[in-house]
């Protein structure tokens, strides 16, 4: 069975965020989607390891930002690789606090959602929260970004808490090394290299300077470990 099938099908991606009390915070995720127009209903699947899980349990409310097409790799890498434990994933990104108090982020966003949660079900390692939406605004007309693209064209990977993570499968026959990010799973191809960082096609890894860091997450070089043949 070939599960790489589920990427075809209709995903986006967006930063949800909620609250609790006066801490915010937010994640990235692919599994958003409308339930009725009338009263106007979404829903977000949401790890139950997750932070953000968490705040959309204790305060019941959780806001929306349907990222555009042409948004960073690495703003995503922060909302999806980084734990709002050990960071603030809000400091230095542009967002306004909405009507629930949850952070609504503007920054890469073509339209907003504002939701209060009427239901919820258990789905094993996630929740999905049902919620009524009490405000929506759209900030463009770019192009979203679809989860076929952010695989395809940007090269992204899948957070392991995402509903839609499948584990990837190790390549054999490696003509230089390739290195892995342990925070993020991303992989240093020294045949392809990193553009947007800066770093040549067929730039070795040991040939990178100590300060590179990785385009998916932000990890340091140090946190990159060799891939096995």
């Amino acid at each position: 069975m070939n599960l790489t099938a589920l990427h075809k099908l209709g995903y986006g991606l967006y930063i949800v965020t909620s609250r609790k009390g006066d801490r915010l915070n937010g994640q990235l995720a692919n599994t958003v989607f409308q339930i009725t127009s009338e009263p106007p209903t979404i829903a977000v699947s949401i790890n139950k390891q997750n932070l953000t899980w968490e705040f959309i349990k204790e305060s019941g409310v959780f806001a929306v930002s349907v990222l555009c097409q042409e948004t960073p790799l690495a703003f995503m890498g922060r909302f999806g690789f980084k734990s709002g434990r050990a960071v603030n994933k809000l400091d230095g990104v542009n967002y306004k606090i909405g009507e629930t108090k949850a952070p609504l982020v503007i920054e890469n966003a073509t339209a907003i959602f504002e939701a209060v949660v009427v239901n919820e079900m258990d789905m094993g390692t996630h929740t999905i929260f049902v919620g009524k939406t009490i405000n929506a605004e759209v900030l463009s007309n770019n192009p979203c970004m679809t989860y076929e693209y952010y695989h395809q064209v940007k090269g992204g990977k899948t957070p392991k808490t995402a509903p839609s993570y499948i584990e990837e499968k190790k390549t054999a026959t490696l003509k230089m090394d390739k290195y892995k990010c342990s925070m993020c799973g991303w992989v240093y191809d020294p045949e392809f290299g990193d553009q947007r960082g800066g770093i040549a096609p067929g730039t070795p890894f040991e040939k990178i300077p100590d300060g590179w860091q990785c385009p998916i997450c932000g990890a340091m070089k140090s946190s990159f470990q060799k891939v096995d043949g």
